[in-house]
């Protein structure tokens, strides 16, 4: 996907995840949709977990702050999804 295209997308949005829905597939039957909502309009976007910017594992929780863009070829979808409320990494360990 061209700079271009991205840019005639609308630019960067902020909103927050609210649901997400699985498909059984993928390994261990994990992968599913993500549901973002967008902060400004209100507008409800999905994604996959491949459109999460991130190095290593790739998740998103419900309720975490999102930036992303919308994908120019279906407006319906968000892509280059980018967390804003990374978990502190001691939580886990």
């Amino acid at each position: 996907m061209s700079g271009e295209g991205l840019a005639e997308s609308g630019g960067q949005r902020f909103g927050y995840i609210v649901d997400r829905m699985p498909h059984g597939s993928g390994q261990g039957g994990r992968q599913g949709t993500y549901i973002v909502r967008d902060a400004d309009t209100g507008t409800h976007h999905s994604f996959m977990y491949a459109d999460i910017v991130t190095e290593g594992f790739r998740t998103i929780r419900t309720g975490e702050r999102v930036r992303f863009l919308e994908a120019p070829e279906d407006s319906e979808h968000a892509c280059y999804v980018i967390r804003l409320d990374l978990p502190d990494i001691e939580d886990y360990y």
